[in-house]
């Protein structure tokens, strides 16, 4: 086997209905619900690049998948559709994909904070070890189009009746501002007060320019 993980590109789109089976196939097996995609909207995914596949080369098979959403005007990114074939499991791909997945994330939209809601102990545990932590649906994002893609699961009717507050699934946070090191704090306190410097040397300026402009209009008065 020659599995590569890879950004999605427009000439990997062919592959939208067997991800879109594959999705499927395993919420059955796992018996827990799954908000439905169709195979056009995995498709504009893929073209969009906002897509991680992962292709037996030497099978021109597709044997995993994520994509990315965006919520709360890019604020919040959602890392959805993590899959593997079940011929291809037990190998290391799941994790392999979820961190592409992260990191394209990161690379398009560095400040958002980027969560999953899950059912399944093997996505948390990948979760965990990319820095995400348990939380709250209220620490989600609010975006009503986001939990509108929950109806296609069968167990939406919980979620409605805990007006989103709580499902069977478990919600997971990376927020970047949490993570970021010493040294990224310190160039952002920086930025900023060069920022606030670089203001008041600018009021100075003006001030001490309308000051002189006075001073020279006082002059030309005084010697009339």
């Amino acid at each position: 086997m020659n599995v590569k993980i890879l950004a999605a590109t427009a000439e990997h789109s062919v592959f939208a209905e067997r991800i879109c089976d594959m999705i499927l196939e395993s919420a059955k097996q796992r018996g827990t619900g799954i908000a439905s995609r169709t195979p056009e909207y995995v498709a504009q995914k893929i073209r969009d690049g906002k897509a991680v596949v992962a292709i037996d080369v030497d099978a021109n098979r597709v044997v995993g998948f994520s994509y990315i959403e965006t919520w709360g005007h890019g604020k919040f990114v959602a890392n959805s559709g993590l899959i593997v074939d079940p011929d291809y499991r037990y190998m290391g791909l799941a994790f392999k994909i979820k961190k592409k997945i992260f990191n394209l994330s990161r690379q398009k939209y560095p400040n958002a904070r980027i969560f999953g809601i899950t059912t399944g102990q093997a996505v948390m545990k990948i979760n965990s070890a990319l820095g995400y932590v348990p939380v709250t649906f209220a620490e989600l994002t609010d975006d009503q189009e986001f939990w509108d893609g929950c109806k296609g699961c069968r167990n939406y009717d919980i979620l409605e009746r805990t007006n989103h507050r709580m499902c069977l699934c478990t919600g997971m946070l990376y927020d970047p501002e949490k993570h970021k090191s010493l040294w990224q704090k310190s160039v952002d306190f920086i930025r900023r007060h060069n920022a606030r410097a670089q203001r008041l040397r600018f009021r100075w300026w003006m001030r001490h320019r309308r000051q002189k402009q006075k001073r020279l209009v006082r002059f030309a008065r005084e010697k009339k």
